[in-house]
This record gives structure tokens, sequence and C-alpha cells, in this order.
């Protein structure tokens, strides 16, 4: 491998000579060579972002520091970040400095260089010309709260929009079956297929409307505050700037944090996003749990649903087919629940003016979003979309349930009601039989008062 020599202010590192990261970058790979989890894209992307704004807002309070040529040099690199194309140019751990300053550093040489080479002259010097106004302490919170807003209203909350749908078509195709209610996993009164399914649909619409809700703190950027929160070195207004153009670049509205202090060493925003994700994870994990135990079986179980067969179940059992979206969508649930409490624990740690867990929370974050997009689209596609409801089964388990009797307590009281089911069932009768049987009512009075269908 070819190298060439790179300098920072402890002296000179050699640098794979067809990478555009400079001496930071190349210190902190080798010092941190932990794990495999790298900066997720979504944090590059938002760096890309954040960088570009940064020097259109320089160039506007700085002319005489950030020229027409630096400007442009910095605008074509930090738009090859923004796309995608630099990826392969930011190789830093999630592991590094807890206040993500090597990843800062990684978008500042990247752009410097690939900044300098578009332009043809030595114009840009990372942190100089690429930080200007800037410090890592102001910029990774920043391009957390991007990263976050970005990857979850493109990526997460269309992916739920889509399953919501195919719910509420499931909703109306299913009208006017009824089936045996359940609660605590035990017989309970009837309910209408459509009725269960609305369930699940309102679910998935209230974790929507809590997710959009929970993105509304994030808006807010710690841009401007630099080190400590202060401000130091950064003109008046380049925060509103800022945010403006970081707005301008997204096509979603940002803000100027009102108090650094706080964007610097709180992330209880993340806190609250996180929740809201954990809060769609608990009623994925319940649908998905409903799903599976309706279509268990086939034979010995309840089988009231028949779900799309995507693959053999079993390399011993043949013709075995297991729930295995459902199942995917339960251990995708899982790990998002257990990332709120990395998350939770991350912003708890905040010492004084800054939080220097910011590379895990983030990644738990993102890692959150991106398996609950993921799992949604692969639940709707491959098992949702497919429900059938098995009609001879309802029926069969709706009028062989003894918690139909609850139809006769207004006829013949909760305790009489009580003694038919206990009748019926130590006895092996129909309602009917031990209702008639214990003198309570006639077959014909039975016949007019009891109506399953009706009871929804």
């Amino acid at each position: 491998m070819n190298y060439r020599v790179e300098h920072d202010s402890m002296g000179e590192v050699r640098v794979p000579a067809d990478k555009y990261w400079g001496a930071q970058t190349q210190r902190s790979l080798e010092n941190f060579a932990i794990g495999v989890e790298k900066m997720p894209e979504e944090i590059v992307h938002a760096f890309g972002v954040l960088k570009l704004a940064c020097a259109r807002a320089n160039a506007g309070l700085k002319p005489e520091k950030m020229t027409a040529d630096k400007l442009r040099a910095i605008e074509a690199a930090a738009a090859e970040v923004m796309d995608g194309a630099l990826s392969a140019h930011f190789p830093l751990a999630v592991w590094q400095t807890g206040s993500g300053t090597q990843s800062n550093m990684n978008a500042n040489e990247v752009i410097a260089n690939r900044g300098n080479e578009l332009a043809g002259a030595k114009l840009l010097h990372p942190n100089d010309d690429v930080n200007m106004s800037q410090s890592s302490n102001d910029t990774f919170p920043t391009a957390m709260h991007i990263a976050a807003i970005l990857s979850t209203e493109q990526k997460l909350m269309p992916a739920v929009e889509d399953l919501i749908s195919t719910l509420a078509r499931l909703e109306a195709e299913n009208d006017g079956i009824v089936k045996s209610g359940r609660t605590h996993l035990q017989d309970a009164t009837p309910i209408a297929f459509s009725q269960e399914i609305s369930g699940w649909r309102a679910s998935l619409t209230t974790d929507l409307e809590m997710i959009a809700a929970s993105l509304e703190p994030l808006r807010a950027l710690a841009l401007g505050g630099t080190a400590v929160g202060t401000g130091l070195n950064a003109p008046a207004g380049f925060d509103a700037a800022v945010a403006k153009e970081i707005s301008h670049l997204t096509g979603t509205p940002f803000r100027a944090a009102e108090n650094k202090f706080h964007a610097l060493t709180s992330k209880g925003e993340l806190v609250f996003a996180h929740g809201a994700l954990k809060a769609l994870a608990a009623d994925l994990m319940k649908i998905a749990n409903d799903v599976r135990w309706l279509a268990s079986g086939p034979r010995c179980g309840l089988g009231e649903i028949i779900i799309p067969e995507n693959e053999p179940g079993s390399s011993i059992m043949p013709g075995k087919v297991n729930p295995t979206q459902c199942e995917a969508v339960t251990m995708v649930a899982v790990q998002v629940i257990a990332n709120d409490v990395a998350v939770g624990m991350s912003a708890s740690q905040g010492n004084f003016e800054l939080n220097v867990f910011m590379p895990v929370c983030i990644y738990n974050y993102l890692q959150s979003v991106r398996l609950l997009a993921d799992v949604c689209r692969s639940f709707e596609k491959n098992c949702v979309r497919g429900i059938k409801a098995n009609r001879e089964k309802m029926h069969d388990n709706l009028h062989n349930s003894l918690m139909l009797a609850t139809a006769l307590n207004p006829y013949i009281g909760y305790e009489n009601a009580a003694k038919v089911v206990h009748k019926a069932h130590e006895e092996g009768l129909s309602l009917k039989e031990a209702c008639v049987a214990l003198g309570y009512l006639s077959d014909k009075e039975f016949d007019e008062y009891f109506h399953p269908e009706r009871m929804i």
C-alpha cells in the first residue's frame, strides 16, 4: 500500500495515499481498533449537510475568511459527502472519543483534501476553514439531531404508514366476521375480526403521532455553542444562519437551540424521541404475537387466521411452516427496548459542559430507526398483506366459547349465568343444554336471547 505523510498538532502521520482523511482520523483508526461498529452513514451524511451549511453561513458573516473560492471547494466536497460518494473515507469506530471529536475531524479532513483536489490548489485547512466557527462539541450533537430527524422522517415513518394502510385494508375486507375475544389468554366475549384489526391499526397510528411529536425538540441545534456553550469564535448570528441553511438543505425545519449550555451537555431530547420508538416496538411486539397466536396450528393451535408460507420451517419435520416474520418483529422489538436502556444511560452521563457518550447514544438511536423501518416493511410485505381469516375455525371457536353466557346476564343474572357455565364445562354440555337443564330458560327463550353475532 502506498502512503502519504499528513500532519497535525502532534506531528506527522502516514495515511493511505488513496484516502482523503488526514492525520487525526488516522490516529483514531489506529488507537480505537474496537469492535466492528462504524460511525453510521446517517451521521456521515449529516456532517456533509452541516459543513456545507456552516461554510455558507461563514461566507455571509465572515467573507474575508470564507472566500468565494473556499466556499465553492467546500460546497463541492460536502455535496459528495451528503450523496454518499465519499463513504469509504469515513472509517472510524463508534467506540472512540465520547464527544465524537475524531468523526468531526474526519469530516473536516475529507472535505478539505477533496475540496483542494477539486480546486486544484491547497485552499482549505481542515480546522481553519472547514471547521470555521465550530467545535466538535457543537457539531457532533448537531449531526446527531439532523441524522435522527432525517432517518425517522424518511425511513421509519413511511414504513409505519404503509403497514397502517395494509391493516386498514384488512379491516375493511374482514368486516362482518365475528370471532371469540380473548383476555388473559382465556376465552372472552365476542369481537369482530375487523375490530381486532382496528386495535392494531390504532396502536400504530398513535405510535406514529407520538414519534412525530417527539421529533420537535430535536429540531433545536447546538451549532453556535462551540466548545462549552459560550459561542467562542463563532460570529453573532451564526447559529440562526446555519439552522436556516440546514432547513433549506434537508427540506425539514431546524432552529438554533436557545440555550447552548443545555444543547451541548443534555441528550434528553434523544431519550424522549427514543421513548417513542420503544412504544412502537412494544406495540409491534404485541401485534406480532397476536398474529402468530391466531395463526398457531395448523391443526393443534388456534388456527383462526392463515398467514403466508414463506419458507420451510424445520430441517427435520417435513411440511412444517413457522411464523418467521412475526419472530423477526419480536426480535427487533427486544433489540429496540434494549437500545432504549443504552440511550438513557448515555444521556445520564453528561458532566459539566459536555456529554461524552454521544457516539453510542446516536448509534443505538439510529439502529433502532433502521431496524424498525426494515422490519415494518418486511412484516407488511411478507406477512400482513397476506393474512386470511379462517372463517370456519372462527365460527367453531366462537360457538364453543362458554363466555357467550355473558349475553344471559340481563335475563337470568350473573350468578345463575355462572352456574350455567360451570355445569356446561363440567358435564360437557352446550350453554343451551345447561341453561335449560337448570330451569333458567326454556328452549324458545334461550334462542330468543342468545345471539353471539349481536354481542359485538
